[in-house]
């Protein structure tokens, strides 16, 4: 141990010659833009990294019952999403001339390619079994089918409803978690009584909302950030671009946002 202790500095615990040695530009020779372009999405995905393990950390307290525990760690993953958006800050840098320089070398990549990414939709609910096709690797495959198969962070929190005394429809609460989350008035009706008499749970709801509208925001900073490069050309990957991306721009706990009206 004490061995272990005397080699340890910075480079060896952050292993940053294995890091910076992964950022490789494909255009020959090199242009300028192509290495930020790399940088912000290989960035991106430690967030996705980190944004899991935060999700799956609050899935398990949500179980556990653990109240301030799990209201600190979806404020720790909102606050992961505004690092993100401010990422897409950083592309806007780059003209539409920039890109088109080297976009050629991304040849079929695309960000619909992420398996992190859709492995962060799973996990708030926002399930898509078709989705799987696209994901040609093992390793990938077997991580969105238990994403798939597991129950999502609204399931969690359904329970966790049930731990505090609410009586949660059993038709949310059975529902087939393989599928995205829908709205569902009886769930809304209950949570318009929890706002009216519950305050510790609205601080804890509107944790979720806040995660919700962090990753919508991302979305919506996403589409415009493709739309100000591109234009509505088609995405790389032969992807549908802008059009698509605009329709992803949804709610991934519908209820939380429904049940406003009735309040």
């Amino acid at each position: 141990m004490s061995e272990r202790r005397e080699q340890m500095d910075y480079q060896y615990f952050a292993m940053l010659p294995e890091l910076l040695s992964l950022q490789r530009p494909l255009s020959d020779p090199p242009e300028h833009d192509e290495m930020l372009f790399i940088i912000v999405h290989q960035v991106h995905e430690l967030w996705f990294k980190a944004s899991l393990h935060e999700l799956d950390h609050a899935r398990d307290l949500f179980v556990a019952g653990d109240e301030p525990r799990v209201s600190a760690t979806l404020k720790r993953v909102r606050s992961i999403m505004k690092v993100l958006v401010g990422q897409l800050d950083i592309l806007e840098t780059m003209t539409p001339v920039e890109f088109e320089s080297f976009r050629d070398r991304l040849d079929t990549a695309s960000g619909f390619q992420s398996a992190q990414f859709r492995e962060l939709e799973f996990a708030f609910g926002m399930k898509k079994a078709s989705v799987l096709k696209a994901f040609p690797y093992a390793d990938e495959q077997r991580r969105l089918q238990r994403r798939l198969e597991e129950p999502s962070l609204w399931d969690a929190f359904l329970r966790f409803l049930v731990g505090k005394g609410y009586q949660v429809p059993e038709g949310a609460l059975g529902r087939d978690v393989t599928r995205p989350v829908a709205p569902d008035p009886q769930v809304q009706a209950m949570l318009v009584e929890a706002y009216r008499s519950d305050p510790g749970l609205v601080n804890l709801c509107e944790r979720l909302v806040d995660l919700d509208e962090g990753f919508q925001e991302w979305r919506y900073r996403h589409v415009k950030m493709v739309e100000r490069t591109i234009g509505n050309k088609p995405g790389t990957g032969d992807s549908a671009g802008v059009a698509y991306l605009a329709t992803t721009i949804k709610p991934a706990f519908p209820d939380l946002w429904e049940m406003r009206t009735a309040l």
